[in-house]
């Protein structure tokens, strides 16, 4: 089954005084026929001026995925050190058992962020902040794991990640990325017990019979192969979550 959200129906929400473009219900934008899809509790899409700062919580029990779009912003959890991010990058705030304070500020030439929430299937953990940066050298136009749960996807715990190695979550999810040149696909199997989420950041893109533009969304349910066909060049991420 596939269910397409236009980027014209997104709500609005006011977060930290930044309005936030939300897929799910957020903040002071409520839907409740939009609380969740599965495991993820929410897509946030937001902009934040040079210098200016976004700030979260306190927060826990989720992981707050942070993949920069555009500009650079140096991110800092509660009890971690700041963490430069650039246009590519992604920054992890694993919640936890529980963090105070989580926020992002934009450097010079400001930052466009998409914010994907993931609910821990673990309670208690420690609290946990990660960065991966992009790696464009990596990139084939196929879909690439760059943040995930599942231990078998990166079997090495390095500090630091410096071979294209997803960040580790508590969560067991995937976050995929996949930048498709016009006229190709990138193709992912799962289980069809899983829920997934394909968000398009830029280009358009056919799943099935189905055309998508820049900003839509599908929820995907009960499907084991996914094949995204650009029809002219693409970005898109997917999260795979528990149902």
């Amino acid at each position: 089954m596939i269910t397409i959200r236009r980027s014209d129906t997104l709500g609005t929400a006011r977060s930290d005084g930044l309005a936030i473009r939300c897929h799910f219900a957020f903040a002071d934008w409520q839907d409740p026929a939009r609380t969740h899809d599965g495991r993820l509790r929410a897509v946030n899409l937001g902009t934040v001026a040079p210098g200016g700062r976004y700030r979260l919580g306190p927060e826990q029990g989720v992981d707050i995925l942070t993949w920069l779009q555009s500009g650079t912003a140096v991110a800092h959890m509660d009890g971690f050190p700041r963490e430069d991010v650039c246009a590519g990058g992604l920054h992890l705030a694993g919640t936890g058992r529980g963090c105070a304070t989580v926020d992002w500020q934009a450097g010079p030439q400001g930052a466009s962020f998409i914010q994907f929430w993931l609910l821990s299937d673990i309670e208690g953990t420690t609290p946990a902040q990660e960065v991966r940066a992009a790696f464009p050298r990596l990139e084939d136009g196929g879909f690439r794991i760059i943040a995930s749960g599942f231990p078998e996807d990166d079997p090495e715990e390095v500090e630091t990640i410096a071979d294209g190695a997803p960040v580790a979550l508590s969560a067991c999810a995937r976050l995929l990325h996949a930048a498709i040149p016009a006229g190709e696909g990138a193709a992912y199997r799962t289980d069809p017990d899983r829920d997934l989420y394909l968000v398009v950041v830029s280009g358009d893109v056919r799943i099935q019979d189905s055309l998508l533009h820049g900003g839509d969304a599908a929820a995907l349910t009960g499907l084991t192969d996914v094949t995204v066909i650009a029809d002219a060049p693409a970005v898109v991420l997917l999260a795979d979550v528990a149902a």
